[in-house]
């Protein structure tokens, strides 16, 4: 975003980057040649091996293409041959939702290392500082073996409320540690947004299509779900959603303004202060879950629909089991005016969160280690991303249609009309293959033909293999 610093960018992406500008506004254009690898060196006074990694930063992207014996020339990237899943058209009236057997299946297959984990929600355990964390909590237990003596009741640990304090200065939300409640990860923390601001039989707004265990922590609370309309690109239909306040008295609304789980945007501040003006005219409050947010691959942190907040009326939640450890379930919560409610029900939900894990994070954001990994992870995943779009877009049946993220680690994956999602979810399960139907993120049973597939995990020829099984039974149901 304009007016962010860009230091913490390594040199061969910002190199690499004057070359995407240059193809956006015209100055380069598929068949030009670009410079030598040595020629590049001398100009950007960079080593040989900087000017490769930004080559082949452009190669993975599919900006470039070597030539034998003549050099590296410009060709049309990869991103913009695959075409991207169009928006729906929804018409819908408030739903109750009910259980659902696939995600039940799904859940069944992520425990078990048989599978290759296509539905999963987090990245492969390799892309996570373990090492350091693990010399941070033998560090603690040797310091303070009383550590988890004693409970750290709402709203957690001051040492950790501090540093994600300081963090958020980031998306222009200047706010006491007070203000901070740590919970059990962001769907604990949407939870209870949605107990503090509503009751059972109430009705709440959410994008569509939208993560299936939102759908669910709704649900479970006896409240109703109204879909409303979300373009694959920019969003949610706000001229949409308020008719359907005004119409369907609407307590709440759930948004992913950034990394959006499963359409992949980064919406513009634009949309962000609209949301919130749009809101706080009608008195609606906004559960705003940021766990992804973090993951933008632009290196400017995104703001979120709660930097614009100016009532108390979002509710921004997140955690670190997307960018640091999902199974420390750590998760923060900034609630506005229902603090103290939200307090209270955290209270007498599970008392608190675990402390050595609190303590653990506080110490690592402390350390500056954060950034640095953040950085590694933001690289890496946009280049897996990259990398299997450009797989399915190859193994898949002609008609496919792939998303092209902004940051996390979800492809949401438009298939041909005919193929069932359900009937490739049971086809791929008993190939020992786990992928989300489309199904799971409408309360309404939409998107038949959609799949979510997690491009978070370090590639390897069984995984290609899986996606290679996988296109070939979406191919079987298209002919059929």
């Amino acid at each position: 975003m304009p007016g962010r610093k860009r230091s913490n960018v390594p040199l061969y992406v910002r190199i690499a980057e004057t070359f995407t500008r240059q193809v956006a506004t015209g100055v380069l254009k598929p068949g030009d040649r670009v410079p030598s690898l040595r020629k590049l060196s001398r100009e950007q006074g960079v080593s040989l091996s900087t000017a490769l990694e930004a080559y082949v930063w452009l190669e993975n992207r599919g900006y470039l293409e070597a030539r034998p014996q003549s050099g590296f020339y410009i060709r049309t990237p990869y991103a913009k041959l695959i075409p991207e899943p169009q928006a729906e058209m929804l018409q819908g009236q408030p739903t109750a939702m009910g259980p659902n057997a696939a995600l039940e299946e799904i859940i069944r297959s992520a425990g078990d290392p048989a599978f290759v984990p296509f539905s999963t929600g987090s990245a492969s355990a390799e892309l996570f500082p373990n090492r350091r964390l693990n010399l941070i909590a033998r560090g603690i237990l040797r310091r303070q073996p009383a550590h988890s003596a004693h409970y750290d009741l709402p709203p957690g640990v001051e040492a950790l409320r501090r540093q994600i304090a300081r963090r958020c200065l980031a998306i222009r939300c200047e706010v006491a540690p007070r203000d901070i409640i740590v919970t059990a990860g962001s769907l604990e923390a949407i939870n209870l947004s949605l107990r503090a601001v509503a009751k059972p039989g109430d009705v709440i707004a959410v994008e569509s299509p939208m993560y299936f265990a939102i759908l669910g922590s709704v649900a479970s609370l006896n409240m109703k779900t109204i879909e409303i309309p979300t373009h694959p690109k920019e969003g949610m239909d706000l001229e949409h959603l308020e008719r359907a306040i005004r119409k369907h008295k609407i307590k709440a609304c759930i948004t992913m303004t950034n990394c959006h789980d499963p359409l992949g945007y980064v919406l513009p501040d634009e949309f962000k202060r609209a949301l919130v003006d749009l809101t706080s005219r009608t008195n609606v409050a906004v559960i705003e879950e940021d766990s992804y947010g973090d993951l933008a691959y632009d290196v400017a942190r995104p703001l979120t629909a709660k930097s614009f907040d100016r009532k108390g009326l979002v509710l921004l939640c997140s955690s670190f089991s997307k960018t640091l450890s999902p199974g420390y379930r750590i998760g923060w919560m900034l609630a506005g005016r229902f603090r103290a409610e939200v307090e209270r029900l955290k209270l007498f939900t599970s008392v608190a969160a675990p402390s050595l894990q609190q303590l653990v994070v506080a110490e690592f954001l402390e350390s500056g280690s954060y950034d640095r990994h953040l950085r590694r992870l933001r690289a890496t995943l946009a280049c897996q991303a990259e990398n299997m779009r450009q797989a399915v877009a190859e193994y898949f049946p002609a008609g496919t249609r792939i998303s092209r993220p902004a940051g996390g680690h979800m492809l949401w994956i438009e298939l041909p009309g005919k193929v069932d999602a359900l009937k490739l979810h049971r086809a791929a399960l008993a190939e020992r293959i786990s992928i989300s139907p489309g199904a799971l993120f409408s309360a309404t049973g939409r998107y038949k033909n959609y799949i979510r597939l997690n491009c978070g995990h370090v590639w390897t020829k069984n995984h290609d293999r899986a996606l290679l099984t996988l296109g070939r039974l979406c191919e079987r149901q298209a002919q059929g």
